[in-house]
């Protein structure tokens, strides 16, 4: 049965009305929207059930669209883009960021219809949408690592991801595999020593994800070692991860040298959430939005006090932690807005500690909004006073100029919980 709510996004009236009037014919409800301004509104108004979105428009390009919606967790349906001038770099581009497919123009009627209704049933029984690495943030570490995963995107010879446990392993080979092609990601080791070659029949032309390889026994690497020579003939991508060194594991004659002279002719180390702790807010707002859109909790926002605590804290399990914290958060907070003594609470519920030391006063990003910018300063403005005059808020108050009941109202609105002499 076709779906209630088609949003057809394209700035020629021309082709709305055309798409429109197609679909309506297939029994489709269809809605339309001429630029990205009104396809926000559209968005906001009623999630629709699949987009048909053009890549190029006047006000924002539908890439950057795209990238929007995934970024606010609000790419919860199925988007075809759509292209007249259409590259196979756009459509790569595209599916990375999570659109279903791409659609030349001028497209052609059994090429809508059959494209549409293949992206409808795959969206009925998508799972509500995680993590991608587009949430992963705006710092300097992840855009780098962005631009090193487009450097060997295309390339077939094994990938090795290292970093801390729960540092995304997954949403980064995910960067690496193309929309509708393989994904196999098996969680039990054993086939390794049993059928090393069973997986790569079903994985042709895609990405193999082998995650913890430092748990692999002798067998398992062994087989491991004899998988790799075949990838080339099937296409096959591996992406192997490890959370530990591996290096004193061969000293120690555990990992097999030649298997890691096999895995690592390109090595890529993920940063944790405390080297980009400036997307954490941003990370946080990503995880409850999601919440909300999934109806998996009540209408639940941060205060801004609220994200500089978050940002404040040790993640020692990285995104997994600071998941739970965020899930804890939305479901035991007693008003919509979601405060600095929220966040107190939680983490001494979880066991998270502040992050020790000093925040660099450089480590504010120019791009940020002028308010979010000040905020971020001011933050650091006055933990630094604080911290300096050893907790004493009457030296602090005179130091910065403000009378005691305007300073803690400012600390309070930051998130600070002042700690140790107060006179």
């Amino acid at each position: 049965m076709p779906a209630n709510n088609i949003l057809v996004v394209d700035d020629e009236i021309g082709i709305r009305e055309l798409l429109s009037e197609i679909l309506k014919d297939e029994g489709y409800t269809v809605r339309v929207a001429e630029n990205a301004q009104a396809a926000r509104a559209a968005r906001r108004e009623a999630r629709p059930d699949l987009v048909l979105l053009d890549i190029w428009m006047p006000d924002m390009d539908g890439i950057s669209l795209l990238k929007e919606w995934a970024q606010n967790g609000q790419l919860t349906m199925p988007v075809v883009m759509m292209s007249g001038h259409g590259t196979i770099e756009s459509a790569i581009e595209a599916t990375r960021i999570g659109a279903f497919d791409f659609l030349e123009k001028p497209i052609s009627l059994p090429k809508l219809v059959a494209t549409v209704g293949k992206a409808l049933a795959g969206g009925r029984v998508l799972a509500k949408p995680g993590l991608s690495f587009a949430h992963l943030g705006r710092a300097k570490i992840i855009s780098e690592l962005r631009q090193r995963l487009d450097q060997v995107s295309r390339l077939r010879i094994p990938l090795l991801l290292t970093g801390e446990l729960g540092c995304g392993f997954e949403l980064i080979a995910r960067m690496v595999h193309l929309r509708n092609t393989p994904w196999l990601a098996p969680t039990d080791h054993s086939w390794l020593a049993l059928n090393p070659f069973a997986p790569l029949a079903e994985a042709r032309d895609g990405v193999l994800f082998i995650e913890d390889i430092e748990r692999l026994n002798r067998n398992e690497q062994r087989g491991l070692s004899q998988l790799i020579t075949k990838l080339e003939k099937f296409n096959v991508r591996l992406v192997a991860a490890t959370s530990h060194s591996l290096m004193p594991m061969i000293e120690a004659g555990d990992f097999d040298s030649n298997l890691h002279a096999q895995l690592s002719g390109i090595t890529l180390r993920i940063p944790s959430l405390r080297e980009h702790a400036e997307d954490i807010p941003d990370l946080a707002n990503t995880m409850l939005l999601q919440m909300v859109e999934a109806n998996e909790c009540p209408l639940r926002s941060f205060s801004v006090g609220a994200l500089n605590a978050l940002r404040n804290l040790e993640w020692p399990g990285n995104l997994p932690v600071l998941q739970n914290a965020v899930k804890t958060l939305a479901l035991t907070s007693l008003a919509a807005e979601v405060t600095a003594d929220d966040v107190s609470r939680v983490a001494a519920e979880l066991g998270l500690n502040v992050a020790t030391g000093d925040i660099p006063m450089g480590g504010i990003p120019f791009d940020l909004p002028l308010r979010e910018a000040r905020e971020r300063f001011e933050y650091q403005y006055f933990l630094h006073h604080i911290r300096h005059e050893e907790g004493n808020m009457s030296r602090v108050a005179e130091k910065v100029g403000l009378e005691r009941t305007h300073l803690y109202r400012k600390l309070k609105q930051l998130g600070i919980r002042p700690s140790g002499k107060t006179e």
